[in-house]
């Protein structure tokens, strides 16, 4: 007697930028995938698939995660915050808004990681040092900028050149 598998399916529930989301998956579906195809949210990034590049990141419960190697079961229950439900509305988060300001970016690709793993960041730790910044930043990747800019954006974010985290 054998099982199929590939057809089988678990109801979940969770929070996805503050709407409720049920539905059911497959067990092995990453989170980045129920993101992606299934809710067409697009700005976490495919790149790495290993959990080292930090294009994937969100929030789930207020932890940056790796939506890549992050199962959507796992979920289940928690509260995800991806790049597009940090806005309220047409107002930017200040950590958005501190990325423009401060030319953080390029071509875009990390930026939405970059900007919510800043952000779980400044949840964390309210006023980092520069240090602090570059150390828990290590994980998001950028090819494109030196990340000088970046750094800048996430301190001034922090209120340490005139922002508030918000």
């Amino acid at each position: 007697m054998s099982s199929n598998r590939q057809n089988w399916s678990i109801p979940i529930e969770l929070t996805v930028n503050g709407r409720g989301v049920t539905l059911d998956i497959p067990p092995q579906l990453t989170l980045l995938d129920l993101l992606r195809d299934r809710l067409s949210l697009k700005g976490a990034k495919r790149s790495c698939d290993l959990q080292v590049c930090g294009a994937c990141t969100i929030l789930v419960d207020g932890m940056a995660v790796s939506a890549c190697t992050y199962l959507a079961y796992e979920a289940r229950g928690a509260e995800v915050l991806t790049i597009e439900g940090m806005a309220d509305g047409n107002d930017l988060h200040p950590m958005q808004q501190a990325f423009i300001d401060n030319g953080a970016f390029q071509c875009g690709f990390c930026t939405p990681g970059m900007i919510l793993a800043a952000k779980s960041l400044l949840d964390e730790t309210p006023r980092p040092s520069e240090e602090k910044v570059k150390e828990y930043m290590e994980g998001n990747i950028c090819r494109c900028t030196g990340y000088r800019k970046i750094v800048e954006a996430i301190l001034d974010a922090a209120g340490k050149t005139g922002g508030a985290a918000g």
